[in-house]
C-alpha cells in the first residue's frame, strides 16, 4: 500500500466497508491493561477483556503486561515496548512532580509524550493489518485522558476503518473551595490545563474519531459542540463481579460500621469523615475503619489520638482486593468525601455488595449515587461538607433500617448498570451504531 505526499488522508486505496457484523473484529488499543495490577491498568483490562466476550478483539498493550496476559490465558495481543523513551520520561516526573503520588496533572502531561511513541509503534507493527481491512473497528480505550491525542484517528480514517475514542474521562474542575488541598497536590499545571488542546494531534483526534464515549458528564461538557453528535455517554467504570461476588450479610444495628477506602491524600477527606463522625464515634454508635496508604495517614492518626476516638477508629492500611472485599462486606456505610473523583470505582465496588454510600455529590460518585440508593452531600465549604456528613450519619443511627434497604438497592443499581458486562454490551451498541449509521444513536440513562 502507498500513499501521497499529503499523509494517509489521501491514500490511494480504501478498504471497502463491510456490512455491520454481529461480532465485529476490533484492535483496542489499550496501553495500560493488567489484570494484577489497580486503578486504571485494571479497568483497561476489565473492559477489553469484556469486549472480547462480544467481538473478535486483538488487544496492543505496553510489552510489561505481557506476563500478565498469559497468566489469564490470553494471548491475542501485540506487546509494545516504549523502553527508549519512558525512563528518561520517569526521571523527569519525578524530579519535578513534587513527591510520590503528586502533581498528577504534570504526570498525565509529561506521559503524552510517550503515548505518541506508542501509538507510533502500534501503527508501525499493526498499521498493515489495519490497511488491510483485518479489522472493522479500532478503539482507543486507555489513555482515558481526554488530554491524550491519538495519531492513529487520522491514519484509521485514511485506511477507511473507524476509530473509537473512549470511554474518555478526566479534566473535572478543583473545587474553588478547596485550592489549600489542590497546592498540598502539587497540582500547580492545573491552572492552565487548557493548555493540553494545543498538543499535536489534539484537534485531528476528535475530527477523525468516528465516535466518541465519555465516560462522565464533566468530560461531556468539555467536549466542542461540534463534535457532541459523535458522543456517546455511559460511565467509565465497573465492577468484575467475578472479583466482587459476595455481599454484605449483615443486619445494621449499632454501633454501625463505617468504611473508607482511598488513598491518604488531602483532596479524598479522611480528615472531614473523622471530625463529622467523632460525636457519634464517642457515643459508641458508629464505628470507622480507614482502609488505604498514603502521605496524610500521620496526620490522620494524629487527628483520632486528639479526638479520643482510638478505641473507635481502626487503620487497616492498603489491602489487597480480596482482603479488600471481606472488610468491605462486613461493613455497613461506605462513607467517602472525597472533593475530586473522576470515577470513582471503589464507590460501586462497596455498592456491589450492598453497602450504604454516602458520598460527596460532585464528579463520579455524583453520577453512580442516586437518592435510592445513597446520599449525595452538596459540595461546598469543608465546614459544610462535615455539617452535612454529620447529618446523614445521625439519620443513619436513627434509622439503621434504612441502611440495609438503601443498600439492597445500591447493589441491585450496580448489577443493572454498572457491570463490565454491561459495558461490553454498550460498546457493541456504539460499534454497531458506527458500522451502520441506519442505526439510532445509543443513549444510556443513569440519573435513575
Amino acid at each position: 500500500m502507498t500513499y501521497s505526499s499529503q499523509g494517509e488522508k489521501n491514500a490511494t486505496h480504501q478498504v471497502e466497508q463491510q456490512p455491520p457484523c454481529e461480532r465485529p473484529r476490533v484492535l483496542i488499543i489499550a496501553e495500560k491493561a493488567n489484570p494484577d495490577s489497580i486503578s486504571i491498568h485494571l479497568r483497561g483490562w476489565c473492559h477489553s477483556r469484556a469486549i472480547a466476550d462480544v467481538a473478535d478483539v486483538h488487544i496492543a498493550t505496553l510489552a510489561w503486561n505481557a506476563d500478565a496476559f498469559r497468566r489469564a490465558n490470553f494471548t491475542d495481543f501485540t506487546p509494545i515496548d516504549t523502553t527508549l523513551i519512558n525512563r528518561p520520561i520517569k526521571w523527569l516526573i519525578k524530579t519535578l512532580r513534587g513527591g510520590k503520588g503528586k502533581g498528577w496533572t504534570l504526570h498525565t502531561a509529561l506521559m503524552a509524550f510517550e503515548y505518541y511513541y506508542f501509538e507510533f509503534l502500534v501503527w508501525k507493527q499493526l498499521g498493515e493489518q489495519i490497511r488491510a481491512g483485518d479489522f472493522d473497528i479500532v478503539h482507543r480505550v486507555i489513555p482515558s485522558s481526554p488530554t491524550a491525542a491519538s495519531i492513529l484517528a487520522q491514519k484509521c480514517k485514511g485506511a477507511g476503518v473507524p476509530f473509537i475514542l473512549g470511554p474518555l474521562n478526566g479534566g473535572l474542575p478543583w473545587p474553588k473551595e478547596f485550592n489549600a488541598a489542590r497546592r498540598q497536590e502539587k497540582e500547580w499545571l492545573s491552572y492552565v490545563r487548557d493548555f493540553y488542546r494545543l498538543m499535536p494531534g489534539y484537534k485531528s483526534t476528535r475530527e477523525n474519531a468516528a465516535a466518541i464515549i465519555v465516560g462522565s458528564q464533566s468530560t461531556l461538557s468539555q467536549v466542542d459542540k461540534r463534535y457532541q453528535p459523535k458522543c456517546i455517554y455511559f460511565p467509565a467504570n465497573a465492577v468484575d463481579t467475578d472479583r466482587f461476588d459476595g455481599q454484605r450479610q449483615r443486619v445494621a444495628q449499632l454501633p454501625l460500621k463505617l468504611v473508607f477506602v482511598g488513598r491518604l491524600v488531602p483532596y479524598k477527606g479522611g480528615d472531614m469523615l473523622i471530625e463529622a463522625a467523632a460525636p457519634l464515634l464517642r457515643e459508641n454508635k458508629v464505628a470507622l475503619e480507614i482502609i488505604g496508604d498514603g502521605p496524610e495517614q500521620a496526620a490522620l492518626e494524629k487527628q483520632v489520638r486528639d479526638l479520643g476516638l482510638t478505641d473507635s477508629v481502626t487503620f487497616a492500611g492498603r489491602l489487597p482486593q480480596t482482603q479488600l472485599k471481606e472488610h468491605l462486606a462486613n461493613s455497613d456505610v461506605f462513607a467517602f468525601p472525597s472533593i475530586r473523583e473522576f470515577g470513582g470505582a471503589v464507590v460501586i465496588e462497596a455498592m456491589a455488595l450492598g453497602l450504604t454510600p454516602v458520598v460527596v455529590g460532585y464528579g463520579g460518585p455524583g453520577e453512580m449515587v442516586t437518592a435510592s440508593t445513597g446520599y449525595k452531600v452538596p459540595l461546598g465549604r469543608r465546614e459544610e461538607i462535615v455539617a452535612n456528613f454529620r447529618q446523614v450519619l445521625n439519620e443513619l443511627v436513627v434509622n439503621p433500617e434504612k441502611v440495609d434497604s438503601l443498600g439492597k438497592q445500591a447493589r441491585q443499581r450496580v448489577l443493572d448498570k454498572f457491570t463490565w458486562g454491561v459495558r461490553a454490551q454498550q460498546t457493541l451498541e456504539v460499534y454497531q451504531w458506527v458500522l451502520d449509521q441506519n442505526r439510532p444513536k445509543p443513549v444510556y440513562n443513569y440519573e435513575s
